[in-house]
């Protein structure tokens, strides 16, 4: 089979994964209140049941992105990401008690942890011009998830049987569904993945041997392969280069002499031989310490900021509107599932445009357009969801508009910081970043539920920070705003790349 049908399957697979992840969340949200509370639950149980699922999610995704960064493969680990995702989805099936399908979601959520290698694939194999329509269209797949999931909610609502020692009703029947779609996707990883090779290092290496200047793109390449393959063209300070936190010039020469022993002079010696294995050693905790540096920089704290208080917010609205719709609309499972099937419309819908706008405009012009909307959306709320006025018709409208500038916004603002910040970060780490970036959302998906499943008699509080968290987002970005753009060649050169 040829490279481009196995790079156009394997996206298609990547594509499902999303896909049926979008739609596990739409089939088991409607329905998880009702469920719990069939269950004799406590109202908090709610917070603990959604928050579980990130949880694990949030230790899972560094160590699988470690994973995938070492080995430079992601499909042994897709396929044993998935392999929790149809255990945790078994256990919700059988339901016996409000503590199994605690321990459903704690074991589902260890399967969203591929995510982080899956991004840091993506990266690896896509340039960094069409990393945001890629990411866009692969978001979109998640959204199209959430948009399928509610319909077949309506189905499976109807669901009233028995299966062998298992009751088979509308609680319990989204799990019996995930379970099956998880298997269905494990067998499509086997036939229809591939790791496929880096498109970058053709690249890279291709300029190196027409310019004799080794590109940064070289990030994501083992150090034996970069000595191997481009031993003649490397100089040192190409050779540093390689490992991928930006520092300023002179940062980068004092930890060069301390940590290194390498001097100011040396480094920046138009040709030097390559790094000895003793050299090398030596060059260890320069690389440690490119890895605290790498998470400490301005832009990549904003762009974390970004994931933390945009999911934070998301998920306290969501755990906020089942109870919410229940206390002033009388919604059942099915008038909410067609209230996630209509959101999900438009963020597809927001996703598409996105993916246009990505090719016109910077992700940083995205990222200020999806913040100012996320901004509106949580001032609405405040005014006039927190104490909801009005008849119910009026009621309605103010819900309607509080949740479709909620989920208008998030697609610029998610697009935007994950392709901002995988060119920000080493390509060389893109596994582990994408886990740390992923981990940083795991644990506002936690705190996000737990903050909304305490305070929905204090609507006033609950809203009240999450504005000034977006407010406080507004500033960082404000302040940070020129320091958002991809490094260039130049740049990188003139910073010193330090490793």
């Amino acid at each position: 089979m040829d490279h481009e049908r196995k790079k156009k399957l394997t996206f298609f697979t990547i594509g499902l994964i999303f896909l049926f992840s979008g739609v596990e969340y739409a089939v088991i949200l409607p329905t998880i209140w009702r469920y719990l509370q069939a269950l004799e639950a406590a109202p908090y149980f709610l917070g603990l049941a959604l928050s579980a699922f990130s949880l694990s999610g949030l230790l899972s995704g560094p160590l699988f992105g470690y994973w995938s960064d070492k080995t430079r493969t992601t499909k042994k680990i897709i396929l044993l990401s998935n392999f929790f995702e149809i255990i945790g989805n078994f256990l919700y099936f059988m339901g016996y008690s409000k503590w199994l399908i605690l321990s459903s979601r704690l074991v589902a959520g260890i399967g969203t942890g591929a995510g982080s290698s899956i991004f840091g694939f993506l990266t690896r194999s896509t340039s960094s011009e069409d990393r945001a329509t890629v990411f866009a269209a692969v978001m979109a797949c998640r959204q199209a998830g959430l948009l399928i999931g509610p319909a077949f909610n309506i189905f499976l609502r109807l669901c009233d049987f028995r299966l062998g020692p298992f009751v088979v009703n509308k609680y319990t029947a989204p799990g019996l569904f995930m379970f099956v779609l998880w298997i269905l996707l494990q067998l499509a990883v086997v036939f229809l993945y591939w790791d496929l090779p880096p498109v970058d290092r053709k690249k890279t290496l291709s300029t190196s041997q027409h310019s004799g200047e080794e590109s940064v793109d070289g990030f994501g390449e083992d150090e034996e392969d970069v000595e191997a393959e481009i031993k003649p063209l490397m100089t040192s300070q190409e050779l540093v280069g390689s490992y991928g936190s930006v520092m300023t010039s002179s940062l980068c020469k004092k930890h060069k002499a301390a940590a290194c022993n390498i001097s100011p002079d040396h480094i920046h010696s138009p040709l030097q031989s390559p790094m000895s294995s003793s050299s090398q050693e030596l060059h260890e905790p320069c690389r440690h310490f490119s890895l605290c540096q790498e998470f400490l920089r301005e832009e990549v704290v904003v762009l974390l900021a970004a994931q933390f208080i945009t999911l934070f917010n998301q998920t306290a609205l969501e755990t906020m509107v089942t109870p919410l719709t229940q206390k002033y609309f009388n919604f059942e499972e099915l008038e909410n599932s067609v209230m996630y099937c209509l959101g999900g419309v438009v963020v597809i819908a927001g996703f598409l445009f996105v993916r246009w706008m990505s090719r016109h405009f910077k992700e940083r012009v995205v990222l200020a357009i999806g913040l100012g909307i996320c901004n509106i959306s949580c001032i609405w709320c405040l005014v006039f969801l927190a104490n909801p006025f009005g008849g119910f018709a009026w009621k309605l409208t103010e819900f309607i508009i509080g949740v479709f500038l909620q989920v208008i916004g998030l697609p610029f603002v998610a697009v935007a910081q994950v392709s901002l910040f995988s060119k920000i970060t080493s390509e060389r780490s893109q596994g582990f970043s994408q886990g740390v970036r992923r981990s940083v959302g795991g644990l506002a998906t936690i705190l996000g539920p737990l903050w909304a499943g305490g305070l929905t008699e204090n609507m006033y509080i609950m809203m009240g920070v999450m504005a000034g968290l977006l407010v406080l987002l507004t500033i960082m970005l404000a302040f940070s705003y020129k320091r958002l753009v991809e490094p260039t060649v130049e740049d990188m050169e003139s910073s010193h790349v330090c490793g």
